[in-house]
């Protein structure tokens, strides 16, 4: 019976070694743009995890560039709180997983690994339980990092869907104009299959 104990006891060490990412180094991103563009697909990644504040996931419109969109944590007159919940973007955009690679939004559904990431910089994986694409008003927001990189990212235009602050506060997507700081992450560009590779790309 303790030889069961202490083999179970290993192989919750080893999924809680497991679930943990390494240590993500965040950037602040400057708003150069906020525009309200039409409509278009988005996904909502619905995971088998609960988040908490200053947590969401990394999307971009390109493989080398990441907004940290926040999880639906905090309730407001529009909805209940769905800390499962990420309204990550564009079903084009590329969202971060485990293991350095990245997915398009429009491969998520249940039973994919996403990579979970808070404000610190501090990741979990996550599993996914659905992914919903439905039509919606959108809006494209690009910022710039101090080593003058761009970012950018087609989101959901509502109330509810909200960037992450330095702080792990929020600010909704509604609220957003030029200069404003928010937290991203950015890389060297290149994939194949979500894979790093080295190659002269470039993205607009």
């Amino acid at each position: 019976q303790n030889a069961i104990a202490r083999a179970e006891e290993e192989a919750a060490v080893a999924e809680a070694l497991r679930s943990m990412e390494e240590h993500l180094k965040l950037t602040t991103l400057t708003l150069t743009k906020v525009k309200q563009t039409g409509m278009g697909d988005r996904v909502c990644v619905d995971t088998c995890t609960k988040m908490s504040m200053g947590e969401g996931m990394l999307v971009g419109n390109s493989s080398s560039g990441f907004f940290l969109v926040h999880a639906e944590v905090e309730e407001s007159e529009y909805v209940a709180s769905r800390p499962f919940r990420v309204n990550a973007g564009a079903l084009h955009a590329y969202c971060k997983v485990p293991d350095g690679k990245t997915k398009y939004l429009s491969e998520i559904e249940s039973g994919v690994e996403v990579l979970l990431v808070k404000h610190t910089g501090q990741t979990q994986r996550a599993i996914v339980g659905r992914a919903k694409i439905e039509r919606r008003p959108m809006l494209l927001v690009e910022g710039k990092s101090p080593a003058g990189d761009t970012v950018s990212l087609v989101l959901q235009n509502a109330e509810t869907i909200k960037l992450t602050l330095e702080t792990g506060k929020t600010k909704s997507v509604v609220d957003l104009k030029v200069g404003d700081k928010v937290l991203g992450f950015t890389e060297e560009a290149g994939r194949h299959f979500g894979m790093k590779v080295k190659e002269t790309i470039v993205e607009k």
